[in-house]
């Protein structure tokens, strides 16, 4: 993700000296929270900032599968070369491809860029795809993570069976074969699929024309790991439970949960097998959040949860922010919701996203909040997911 490192670090650099205080809302702000609809932007002048109040959480790894990103080049700069290849062993895997064309020597020159799977036991291997999200090659960087992700959410897999020979090779994605990529296209392939032999995953760049088994068993240049963009590698860690220590009581006004910010939120940690190095995953793209928050109004207040752009001042590369949720019910349906809903980004403060308005029990009981949060491709991070006591009447 371009030039994320460089907004990382003056975020890092910047949060140790950030006091915390409470903030409320400007006159209006309650009405104009409850006049939007989901998904779309709300305007909150005065109130945005990275200082709000920060819910103390516990961060559980759960289950998950195998988890590959390819991110290291983002950009392939030479006509052909392998952006990412690293052994898999039995079970589910997943696959997060982000990598852009990037060749201008000796011309600008269209491309593929591919997912390819060998087999690399002594059996045949079985392949059945859990969840497939798939773009059309694009500079839209912003809507291409943004629907990724939607489309992750909302994929229910497939029922195929494929099988791979041993020492052979499939693509993952058929489609990837099939897209002419030109130049600063983006790729972006979200992908989780399970196999019963080991296995070898490649992202590879090559001529168009050329059949993407061939490119597999012909092109070997891996492109070095530069310890750059998000990363590259495989690791351990791909899904979290986040719970909160205390619930959320709506008379104790705002707070805000920051995860995956390099800070409250360690990168997760893996290998990158060309180099044989420590890989950190920059951003946690690609991992999974599922939250529970616990939450009462013991003022009869809802809790609206909004989302904003907090890194618009700190470089030019993050102008926009634009993302994809599951969240559970509350004055809308839950659902997979897109962020925003009915236009392309965010810019900067005071634009906020509501994502949900959480309605208040009416004994004053302790509820539960619920929603699947993942970092967004092409987006700075982090992004800030902020609960708003807001008065319903």
């Amino acid at each position: 993700m371009t030039k994320l490192k460089n907004v990382i670090s003056s975020f890092i650099l910047g949060v140790a000296v950030m006091p915390v205080f409470a903030q409320t809302l400007q006159p209006g702000s309650n009405k104009a929270i409850l006049q939007t609809p989901q998904g779309s932007i709300v305007a909150l002048p005065g109130f945005l900032t990275e200082k709000l109040k920060y819910i103390d959480y516990q961060k559980i790894v759960m289950p998950g599968p195998q988890f590959i990103i390819s991110d290291d080049p983002e950009y392939v700069r030479l006509p052909e070369a392998i952006a990412l290849k690293e052994a898999v062993a039995p079970g589910a895997v997943r696959l997060y491809v982000y990598n852009v064309n990037g060749v201008k020597e000796p011309v600008k020159m269209d491309r593929k860029i591919v997912a390819m799977l060998k087999n690399t036991g002594k059996k045949p291997m079985h392949v059945r795809m859990l969840k497939y999200s798939s773009q059309k090659p694009s500079g839209n960087y912003f809507q291409i993570g943004k629907q990724g992700l939607a489309d992750y959410f909302a994929s229910n897999g497939s029922e195929e069976i494929r099988t791979v020979a041993p020492g052979k090779y499939i693509s993952i994605d058929e489609q990837l074969d099939k897209n002419i990529v030109k130049y600063d296209e983006l790729v972006h392939g979200f992908y989780e699929f399970v196999i019963d032999q080991p296995g070898e995953v490649s992202i590879i760049q090559a001529d168009p024309k050329m059949p993407s088994v061939v490119a597999a068993e012909k092109i070997t240049h891996i492109v070095p790991f530069g310890h750059a963009n998000a990363g590259r590698g495989i690791f351990g860690v791909s899904n979290y439970k986040v719970v909160n220590h205390q619930p959320i009581d709506t008379k104790d006004g705002v707070v805000q949960l920051m995860v995956a910010d390099g800070v409250k939120d360690p990168w997760v940690e893996g290998k990158e097998s060309h180099s044989g190095k420590i890989s950190k995953l920059a951003g946690n793209y690609g991992v999974m959040y599922e939250v529970e928050l616990n939450w009462k109004s013991t003022d009869g207040k809802g809790l609206a949860m909004v989302t904003w752009n907090s890194r618009s001042a700190d470089n030019q590369w993050c102008g926009g922010m634009a993302a994809s949720m599951v969240v559970s019910e509350g004055k809308f349906p839950a659902g997979i919701i897109q962020l925003p809903k009915d236009q392309l980004i965010t810019k900067k403060a005071p634009e906020a996203i509501l994502i949900q308005i959480f309605k208040p029990s009416g004994d004053g009981k302790e509820q539960t909040l619920k929603f699947t949060y993942s970092p967004p491709g092409a987006s700075c991070l982090p992004t800030p997911l902020i609960f708003i006591p807001v008065d319903l009447k």
